[in-house]
């Protein structure tokens, strides 16, 4: 009994104030110093992910920004940014949609999902689209169509090869039809293109999904995508719920769909930038 009269003497607790800041054990760890990767759970410093951002476990490929994109392919300083400005228009009312677009803007820097342009790679030129699945998961709407559209009739136009880095989580439900039918108009943009006897490379990246692989991401001369990437129309859900069966862990990945010949290679992130000029290269001497 005296041993634990002993330890209560000693043993003296503070009182909890909601006043007083609660301090955390160890050092303060700076915000976005480490990241967890989502496919194997990991923790990574973000200076281990460098500026290709795979992961160095399993090789993710994390998403990239436009920004991001544009420094990993094509030369410094040869990016010429086209259609900026371009009204977008909320044609069903669509409860929060405006609000929505504003807050997309805010937090990318961004004025839609994909961002186009003409730039040189390895001292090739090229007319190039990029999307980014920050902004609203660059779901498909009339203006992300007609920036496509615009991008392969300015193409044509100047004989131009075109590239696009597809990510997208399809159609852009608050348009309605009106974005479904985007689907129809860059298919035909991409066919005047391709009468021309010019080249387009579609760069399959995660995700990509619905409308988008429907139509232009999969109409391309040559199909490229970065590994363990997600391509797809319907999702895995409704497939198997669907078809009453169970589909393989890797359905709809970029490795399931080469082995079946729905794309032409699969390159890893840090070598694009190199295979694509190589492509662009051998295009220019035909």
């Amino acid at each position: 009994m005296a041993l634990f009269k002993k330890k209560k003497e000693y043993i003296k607790l503070k009182p909890y104030h909601r006043e007083t800041p609660i301090k955390r054990f160890g050092p303060d760890i700076p915000d976005k110093m480490f990241v967890k990767c989502p496919a194997c759970q990991q923790f990574i410093y973000m200076k281990d992910l460098g500026e290709v951002k795979v992961c160095p476990h399993c090789g993710y490929n994390f998403r990239l920004s436009v920004a991001e994109r544009l420094l990993l392919t094509v030369d410094e300083g040869s990016f010429v940014e086209w259609d900026t400005g371009i009204e977008v228009r909320d044609p069903l009312n669509f409860p929060g949609y405006l609000k929505k677009l504003e807050n997309a803007r805010r937090a990318t820097g961004l004025e839609e999902g994909v961002v186009t342009g003409k730039a040189k790679i390895l001292d090739c030129q090229v007319a190039l689209a990029i999307m980014d699945s920050h902004f609203i998961m660059a779901s498909m709407g009339t203006v992300l169509g007609e920036k496509v559209t615009r991008l392969f009739e300015k193409a044509t136009k100047l004989s131009l090869p075109v590239i696009i880095f597809t990510a997208s989580g399809g159609a852009r439900m608050q348009e309605g039809i009106l974005s479904l039918m985007q689907m129809a108009k860059v298919s035909a943009a991409v066919k005047r293109h391709s009468n021309a006897r010019l080249l387009y490379i579609s760069v399959l990246t995660d995700p990509t999904t619905g409308g988008v692989t429907a139509s232009f991401a999969m109409e391309g001369d040559i199909i490229l995508a970065e590994p363990q990437s997600l391509v797809g129309f319907a999702g895995r859900r409704v497939i198997e719920q669907t078809m009453k069966t169970k589909l393989p862990d890797n359905f709809q990945r970029a490795e399931f769909l080469k082995v079946h010949g729905f794309i032409d290679a699969i390159v890893s992130r840090g070598e694009l930038r190199e295979k694509l000029g190589t492509i662009l290269a051998l295009h220019s001497r035909a």
